[in-house]
């Protein structure tokens, strides 16, 4: 194999580990009613390159399956905020070192508590001057589908549980309602056997 065709080889996995170089975190939380959630991620701005994070989550359970979100930098400058949403995504680029602040707040609602699930990650992206070749540019968009992709997946599932949760759910109720029909039916049909039992009835006169 040639010198320059083995260096364009290695450069491209090179670009292409660089490109997919992410992280990922799933998690299942319960926030109580009038309550708060907050979570941090340390990010750091990359040297010729950007980090970005993405915060993706559904309301499983609770109340009208509903949250608000938010997402600050160390700064605790708004980055986004999503107002009684049951589903949702937020980007952010990390254009400076520090903190990042993202929560899910209840605090709209006084009884219901929420089941929320969310997945957190983050991709480094070379900058574009660092990319020059067109297979190097396909590879990073490879890179950012198949995260989408891996993201698309996971909401389904969590879909797919809530929708299981709310089967069952209407399930349960429907046999319980058949149950308390069934037992006021015995209950009014007593009632009437007795009550005309009674009244065809010869009292004796002493």
């Amino acid at each position: 194999m040639p010198l320059f065709l083995l260096q364009k080889l290695i450069a491209s996995w090179l670009v292409l580990l660089l490109a997919a170089q992410h992280f990922a975190y799933a998690h299942m939380i319960d926030v109580p009613a009038g309550k708060k959630e907050c979570f941090f991620e340390d990010l750091h701005k990359q040297d010729k390159a950007s980090l970005i994070m993405t915060v993706t989550y559904q309301v499983g359970g609770g109340g009208h399956l509903d949250i608000d979100f938010w997402l600050a930098d160390p700064e605790g400058r708004l980055l986004g905020k999503q107002v009684k949403q049951s589903t949702g995504t937020l980007s952010v680029t990390a254009e400076k070192n520090g903190r990042f602040e993202y929560c899910f707040s209840n605090q709209m609602s006084a009884i219901a508590d929420k089941i929320v699930s969310f997945n957190v990650h983050g991709i480094i992206y070379v900058g574009e001057d660092d990319v020059v070749a067109p297979i190097e540019r396909e590879i990073r968009l490879l890179a950012h589908g198949l995260a989408a992709v891996k993201d698309e997946q996971e909401y389904i599932v969590v879909r797919e549980k809530t929708h299981r949760n709310t089967a069952e759910s209407t399930n349960d109720r429907v046999k319980w309602w058949s149950v308390l029909q069934a037992v006021v039916l015995f209950a009014v049909v007593g009632w009437q056997v007795y009550y005309l039992k009674s009244f065809f009835e010869v009292k004796r006169v002493i």
